[in-house]
């Protein structure tokens, strides 16, 4: 694996970053084990990975879920990116300052019981529930919070709260 297929030339980590939505104006929030912060689901672009293909991967390796239990809504057309504090920086390795990525937002189409965070080798998160749209932008960690309201804007712009509830 080549480190620059991770970090780009600017030191970002090539990513995805996932929205599930519930079909009534929610989306899912996820509680992190490590540091019990709540966030969207997201992960890293493994070389020669394509970015959807990631996107499905992380879905089942942090929620348990496969393709078929959502439906695709909207995919950001941009990469966003946001930088890592210092103190969140690797002290080894390549120089990785934050990560880019490339947003997807997914409505279930299965229930809720189909979400199963415990269910990876290694899971990411311990805990999720439903929450208004726009609370994960003021309720992440802080240097993750502009992304989170670019992210929410585009999609609310591009696609509507309203189509949301279809």
């Amino acid at each position: 694996m080549a480190d620059q297929d991770i970090i780009d030339h600017k030191g970002y980590r090539r990513g995805v970053g996932i929205i599930v939505c519930d079909g009534r104006g929610r989306v899912l929030l996820a509680r992190r084990r490590d540091r019990g912060g709540w966030q969207f689901p997201q992960g890293g672009v493994r070389p020669g990975e394509a970015p959807r293909a990631a996107m499905y991967r992380e879905l089942k390796e942090e929620l348990g879920l496969e393709p078929g239990q959502v439906r695709e809504v909207a995919r950001m057309g941009r990469w966003v990116s946001y930088r890592l504090p210092a103190h969140y920086r690797r002290a080894r390795g390549p120089r990785c300052i934050g990560q880019k990525q490339l947003w997807w937002l997914l409505r279930l189409e299965s229930s809720d019981e189909a979400v199963r965070p415990e269910l990876a080798d290694e899971p990411e998160f311990d805990d999720w529930k439903w929450v208004d749209y726009w609370l994960p932008a003021r309720e992440v960690v802080f240097f993750k919070q502009a992304t989170y309201r670019e992210v929410l804007a585009e999609f609310e712009e591009s696609i509507g709260l309203r189509a949301l509830l279809r």
